[in-house]
């Protein structure tokens, strides 16, 4: 990218590389855990997060109970925009029942909780 400007003039600036074909990337500036759709969902549902740096990030899934259900996700993840599906599943590979789960991304001191339903 390169810059010109002149002395005393009011310019605005944009950035752009002249190729029309290119998809911007953006950085999240935050860790996120969107709501998952669908909901209420039946038999799975999609979970989208962001993570803004170099992250190890944890995303599982708990009964209303607090049991942990599922791991979705323990991995090293670099940043930008993810997702994850939920085919309504227990960790040995059981269908659970239908009722409300908590899902959670956790990454150092991060910690984000979102309720979702699974109906039958």
């Amino acid at each position: 990218h390169v810059y010109v400007g002149y002395v005393g003039e009011d310019l605005d600036l944009a950035v752009s590389d002249n190729n029309p074909n290119d998809n911007d990337v953006i950085v999240p500036s935050d860790f996120e855990l969107v709501q998952n759709y669908p909901n209420p969902f039946n038999p799975s549902t999609t979970i989208d997060f962001s993570v803004p740096n170099l992250s190890d990030v944890n995303i599982s899934v708990y009964d209303i109970n607090g049991r942990l259900v599922n791991t979705l996700i323990n991995n090293t993840l670099s940043a930008g925009e993810y997702n994850v599906t939920w085919d309504g599943d227990d960790i040995a590979g059981n269908k659970v029942a239908a009722g409300i789960y908590m899902y959670n991304l956790t990454s150092g001191e991060t910690s984000i909780t979102n309720k979702m339903m699974l109906v039958k």
